[in-house]
C-alpha cells in the first residue's frame, strides 16, 4: 500500500469541495485491475509497473482514490464512444460548419461511431502502425474529430498540429510522433506538408478533408471513406482488443516558446478522467435542455479537445462547428445560430465581445443608457453580494436588459460561461457579471489533460481560478513568507510523460507523481486557488527584486483606453520598462492588425486633442498628445506600485498590435514573451541606453 500511496504522501493539499483540506497521507487508493492477456480491449488495464514513461509503447499504473464512485470507473475512448452511440444512437453529435450553400450537416452518435470505424479501417489499410501517429492540421470540423478518434481506434496516436505552424514546425511534430498519416484541411495546409514530405520517411499517406486535392498521391476525404468501407472489421477488431486504458492515445504539443515543443503523452484514462471531473464540477448534463457547445478554439490545444470532444461525448452533447473566421469576427453569427448551453472562450475572445458591446452602448440614446446603467448596478450587486433570493430590482433588470443582451449574443440558453488559458481582468469579469453573465475560470495545462481547478456559477471568487476538481489534489511547493509556492497537481489526469524525453519528464513530474506547474499560487482557507505569477515569467531585476508582470500590464491597459496590450520588460535590468500597442482595426480575412486606430483608441486620442487617425501617424509624428496620455496612464499605474522596483520608467509604442499572424500571440492567444523579446530587441535596448 505504501507504493500505491506514493502520489498521496507529500504534505497537506486541497481536494474538491468547500473547506476540503485533507492530509493525503490518510487517503486510501487502489490500483485498477490489470489484465494479463491483453486481448480483452479496449476497456482493459494493461499490466504496468511504472507511474511515468516516455516510450511510445509505455504503460502506466492507474491509481483510483477510494472516494471516487462508478462515474470515474476507467474506460477507453473507443469504449466510451461505443457506449454513447448505443445508448443515444439518434442524438445529434456533430453539426458541421456551413457549406458553400450555407447548409449544415448533422451527424448522429450512431453515424459518428460508424464513420470513426470506417476511417480507422482506412488508416490501418494505409499503413498506420501501433503507437505511431496520425497528425491533423486544420480548423475544427467533424473530419478533425473523426480523424482524431479513428487514430485512437486503430491503435495509434492522435496528434494535432496548430494551423499557424510553419512547414518546419509541422515537420518536427510529424517526425517526433512518427507520423504514418497526416490529415490536412485544405491546399494551404497541404502545401506545408508537401514542402517537408521528403524529410518524413515514416509518412505513408496524406489526406485532405476540404476540397479536392490537386497534388499527386494525396487522398480526398471521400476517397478515404471509400477505402475504409471496402475493409472488413477483422483487423480493426483485432487492434481494439490490444488497446489498454493506461497507454498513450493522444499527443498534445506544448507551445515551444523555448526550444522545440514537447510531446505530452496522454492516456485514455488521463483524458476521460479530466473530462468527467469537468462534467461533474460544471454541472454539465444536469439541465433540462440538451447540452450544445460551439467548437472554435484550436483543437490542437488540450482544453478544446477535452471540452469539445470528450466531455460532449460523455454527456451525449452536440457540437456545433464555427467557421474558420470565428476568431476574426464571425463567431457571433455561429452563436446566434447554435444558441449554445455552455461557452468557453479564451480571454481575448471575451475582450473582443466586451469592446464591441462598448461600441453599441455608446450609440444608445440617453434613456437606454440610463436603464442599462441602473440594470447593471442591480446585476453587480446581486452577484457580488451572493444574494440567495433575487431582489425585485434584479428580476426587473433581468426582464428589461439581461435577457435581451444574452439573446443578442446568442447566449440566452447558456448556464456556463468560462475562460481559460490566460488571466482575464477582473474589470471585464465585473462588466459581464453586471449583465448576469458570470464568467468562471478554469485552470490547468496540457500535462494535466486540461483542467485541474474550476470556479462554478454558484461558487466563485474574483481573482481565483477555483477549487480543485473532484478526485484531484493540489499542493504548494516551497512556500515562502507570503504564503505563495509552486502549484503542484496530483491525480489520474497527470500525464504519462514527454515522448522520448526522460530529462524534461523528470523536471515536470517528480518521483511521487506530482506535476510541477511552474506557476506561483496561494490557496485560501476555503480551498480557492489564486495563481499569482509564472516562475519562468517572473521578472528578476538586477537588484534581485521579483516582479510578476501580469498585474502591472493589466493595470496599465485599464488606465489607458487606447491601449490593447502591454508587456513589461526588466529581467536582469536596472529598472522596468514596458512595450505597448494601440488598438487598431483588424483585417477580418487574415486576422492581421491594420493601420487605422480602432474606435476606442480613436475616441481616446480625440479626447486628448490629438488629430491622429492611424498608428503610423502617431509613430511618425511622435504625437506628443498620445505619448503624454500613455505616460499619464503609466504614472497612475506607478502610484499603485508596491515598491520602486515595480515602477515603469520608460515605454515604447510598437508598430502594430499583437496578433497570431505577426507572431506575438500563440494559437490560443497567449502572449509569447520570448518571441516579443527577440522581435523587438532593438527597441528594448534603446530604452536601456544611458
Amino acid at each position: 500500500m505504501a507504493a500505491v500511496q506514493s502520489l498521496f504522501t507529500n504534505g497537506i493539499v486541497n481536494g474538491y469541495g468547500k473547506n476540503d483540506k485533507v492530509s493525503i497521507a490518510t487517503s486510501v487508493a487502489r490500483y485498477a485491475t490489470s489484465n494479463e492477456t491483453g486481448l480483452e480491449g479496449p476497456d482493459q488495464v494493461l499490466v504496468a509497473n511504472e507511474d511515468t514513461v516516455w516510450d511510445a509503447d509505455g504503460r502506466v499504473r492507474i491509481k483510483i482514490d477510494q472516494c471516487q464512485n462508478d462515474e470515474f470507473k476507467p474506460i477507453s475512448i473507443p469504449g466510451l464512444l461505443m457506449q454513447t452511440a448505443k445508448k443515444y444512437p439518434n442524438c445529434p453529435a456533430l453539426i458541421s460548419r456551413p457549406g458553400v450553400d450555407g447548409s449544415r450537416t448533422t451527424i448522429t452518435y450512431k453515424e459518428y461511431e460508424r464513420q470513426v470505424r470506417t476511417v480507422a479501417k482506412a488508416f490501418l489499410h494505409l499503413g498506420l502502425e501501433r503507437h505511431h501517429s496520425v497528425c491533423i492540421l486544420g480548423f475544427n470540423t467533424p473530419e478533425w474529430f473523426i480523424s482524431d478518434i479513428a487514430a485512437i481506434y486503430a491503435g495509434g496516436f492522435a496528434a494535432g498540429i496548430y494551423t499557424t505552424n510553419s512547414p518546419e514546425a509541422c515537420q518536427y511534430c510529424a517526425e517526433s510522433s512518427r507520423a504514418n498519416i497526416i490529415v490536412v484541411e485544405d491546399a494551404k495546409q497541404l502545401e506545408k506538408i508537401l514542402q517537408v514530405k521528403k524529410s518524413l520517411p515514416k509518412l505513408k499517406a496524406i489526406i485532405q478533408y476540404d476540397g479536392i486535392p490537386s497534388a499527386k498521391d494525396v487522398l480526398s476525404w471521400s476517397e478515404l471513406i471509400e477505402i475504409g468501407e471496402k475493409q472488413s472489421d477483422d483487423k480493426l477488431n483485432a487492434v481494439l482488443r490490444t488497446i489498454g486504458i493506461n497507454e498513450c492515445c493522444t499527443l498534445v504539443y506544448t507551445s515551444g516558446t523555448v526550444g522545440n515543443p514537447k510531446a505530452v503523452m496522454l492516456s485514455h484514462d488521463n483524458l476521460l478522467t479530466d473530462a468527467k471531473a469537468v462534467q461533474v464540477a460544471a454541472g454539465f448534463g444536469r439541465e433540462s435542455t440538451h447540452e450544445m457547445i460551439v467548437s472554435f478554439l484550436p483543437l490542437s490545444h488540450v482544453a478544446a479537445q477535452v471540452v469539445d470532444i470528450f466531455t460532449c461525448m460523455l454527456m451525449a452533447g452536440t457540437v456545433y462547428f464555427a467557421d474558420k473566421n470565428a476568431l476574426r469576427g464571425s463567431l457571433l453569427d455561429t452563436l446566434l445560430a447554435a444558441r449554445p448551453t455552455a461557452f468557453l472562450g479564451v480571454p481575448r475572445v471575451w475582450e473582443k465581445i466586451y469592446e464591441k458591446m462598448q461600441v453599441v452602448a455608446r450609440n444608445n440614446g440617453p434613456i437606454k443608457r440610463w436603464i442599462a446603467s441602473w440594470a447593471k448596478a442591480q446585476g453587480l450587486r446581486h452577484h457580488m453580494s451572493r444574494e440567495t433570493r433575487p431582489s425585485w430590482g434584479f428580476l426587473l433588470a433581468k426582464w428589461l436588459v439581461f435577457n435581451k443582451v444574452k439573446a443578442a449574443l446568442g447566449l440566452e440558453r447558456c448556464h456556463l460561461f468560462a475562460t481559460a488559458a490566460a488571466p482575464l481582468s477582473d474589470d471585464i469579469k465585473k462588466y459581464f457579471m453586471s449583465l448576469d453573465i458570470i464568467i468562471i475560470d478554469a485552470y490547468g495545462m496540457s500535462e494535466c489533460a486540461g483542467a485541474h481547478t474550476l470556479c462554478t456559477q454558484a461558487d466563485f471568487r474574483l481573482g481565483s481560478v477555483g477549487r480543485t476538481l473532484p478526485g484531484f489534489f493540489t499542493k504548494l511547493d516551497a512556500i515562502d513568507a507570503t504564503g505563495e509556492g509552486e502549484v503542484c497537481m496530483g491525480g489520474r489526469h497527470v500525464f504519462m510523460g514527454y515522448l522520448h524525453d526522460p530529462e524534461k519528464t523528470r523536471e515536470a513530474k517528480d518521483e511521487n507523481g506530482w506535476l510541477h506547474s511552474g506557476d506561483l499560487g496561494k490557496i485560501d482557507a476555503e480551498g480557492f486557488l489564486y495563481v499569482t505569477g509564472r516562475m519562468k515569467e517572473l521578472i528578476i531585476t538586477a537588484g534581485g527584486e521579483n516582479i510578476p508582470p501580469v498585474r502591472i500590464e493589466q493595470l496599465l491597459v485599464k488606465e489607458c483606453p487606447g491601449l490593447s496590450n502591454a508587456m513589461l520588460i526588466g529581467d536582469r535590468k536596472k529598472y522596468c520598462t514596458i512595450l505597448v500597442t494601440l488598438k487598431t482595426e483588424i483585417n477580418t480575412e487574415t486576422g492581421e492588425p491594420m493601420d487605422p486606430l480602432a474606435s476606442d483608441a480613436l475616441k481616446w486620442a480625440k479626447s486628448l486633442g490629438s488629430k491622429s487617425r492611424t498608428l503610423p501617424e502617431v509613430l511618425n509624428s511622435q504625437d506628443p498628445l498620445v505619448y503624454k496620455g500613455i505616460q499619464e496612464a503609466i504614472d497612475a499605474t506607478n502610484e499603485k506600485a508596491i515598491s520602486n522596483a515595480h515602477r515603469v520608467q520608460k515605454f515604447r509604442i510598437l508598430p502594430h498590435d499583437f496578433s497570431v499572424p505577426t507572431g506575438e500571440l500563440g494559437p490560443t492567444l497567449k502572449l509569447r514573451r520570448n518571441f516579443v523579446l527577440k522581435k523587438y530587441a532593438n527597441l528594448i535596448d534603446d530604452m536601456y541606453k544611458e
